[in-house]
């Protein structure tokens, strides 16, 4: 891969993981939730799955799922009802009498909550399925297939991951100076809702996907 090639790959990823998505919408409700430290372990399982999912399109699921149509059916279904559920989780949450998110610091996550925050980042992340088919898409064009694909698909990936997690940490630090305006109940509640309704617009918008 010439460096000019990773330059553009690197210049249109980092506008491309910037753009607000499930896993961005997740991080910013965490962070302002928990804060920006026990935010992390999302941050983690986000990151995971979307090198889980970059990986296995590199190694030829997408095109499993281009030739099965009923598979990415399946994922495509399981991704809708989970986004459906965070959607409508965020709203019921919404009628509840919550405290001030000042005094929910030290109690809001327990003991053992880093793995519950860990595995709903990595459900996000894994939630959908159209990951696969733009990577499969994507990638290659910045590959040279007169060079070793192996290597050029990891500095892809590798630069891939630095920018998310970027951004991760961006919006992380953005949903934690939201954290003293949310503090009253009236902004929490109408914050949760606006994160459930763009968690069930995604929702809409994967069952309405069709692959080409």
């Amino acid at each position: 891969m010439a460096l000019h090639t990773w330059w553009w790959f690197l210049a249109t990823v980092f506008v491309l993981c910037g753009t607000p998505g499930p896993n961005m919408l997740h991080i910013l409700g965490r962070s302002v939730g928990l804060g920006f430290r026990r935010s992390v372990p999302a941050m983690a399982g986000c990151l995971l799955a979307m090198l889980l999912v970059l990986a296995a399109s590199a190694a030829g699921l997408s095109a499993v799922l281009r030739s099965s149509p009923m598979l990415f059916d399946v994922l495509r279904y399981v991704g809708v009802a989970y986004l459906a559920w965070l959607g409508i989780k965020a709203w019921r949450d919404s009628y509840r009498q919550a405290p001030a998110v000042t005094e929910v610091d030290a109690s809001l996550v327990p003991v053992h909550g880093a793995w519950a925050v860990f595995r709903g980042g990595l459900l996000v992340g894994s939630s959908n399925p159209k990951l696969l088919l733009f990577a499969a898409a994507f990638l290659p064009q910045f590959v040279d297939p007169a060079r070793g694909q192996a290597v050029q698909y990891t500095v892809l990936v590798a630069t891939f991951a630095t920018c998310e997690l970027f951004w991760y940490v961006m919006y992380a630090a953005g949903g934690h100076g939201l954290r003293r305006w949310l503090a009253k109940p009236f902004a929490q509640r109408w914050f949760e809702r606006l994160v459930g309704s763009v968690f069930l617009a995604f929702a809409v918008a994967l069952l309405r996907f069709r692959p080409r």
